[in-house]
């Protein structure tokens, strides 16, 4: 039987990370919560769970460049952030340029026609999922 390719995507903030995990067959990417950011340490505790609990065996991380591919501060960030998980877990951890991730889901939403207040609470989570669904479209 073939090993299950799950992958978790991260569309990393200061404030929050989005969460999306794709199907065991890694074709599609699903919401999974959204992480309100605490500490370096609680917030890798809450995503080691969900890798053990989902047997990840990928992590897709949202990188931030603007359209000249600059590195902004917030680029720097993440990278930093992608540097210090690939010192914490062993699976592989790629880096997705995320080209605007949130404005697209921003818009999904708007389009929805759903509530400023309700979008603030699920735009980070379909962030990632755009973010892990362009990976995984990418890489059939």
């Amino acid at each position: 039987m073939e090993k299950t390719k799950r992958f978790l995507g991260l569309d990393v903030g200061d404030k929050r990370i989005g969460v999306a995990i794709s199907d065991e067959l890694g074709l599609t990417a699903q919401p999974i919560m959204t992480l309100e950011r605490q500490s370096l340490e609680k917030d890798c505790d809450v995503l080691n769970e969900l890798i053990q609990k989902y047997q990840i065996s990928k992590i897709v991380v949202g990188v931030p460049r603007s359209l000249s591919m600059r590195i902004t501060p917030q680029t720097q960030k993440v990278l930093d952030l992608v540097e210090i998980f690939k010192q914490k877990w062993s699976i592989p951890i790629e880096e997705w340029n995320e080209w605007y991730s949130t404005q697209s889901a921003e818009s999904v939403l708007i389009e929805a026609d759903m509530s400023r207040k309700k979008r603030k609470k699920v735009i980070d989570k379909l962030a990632a999922v755009i973010i892990l669904q362009g990976y995984l479209d990418s890489h059939p």
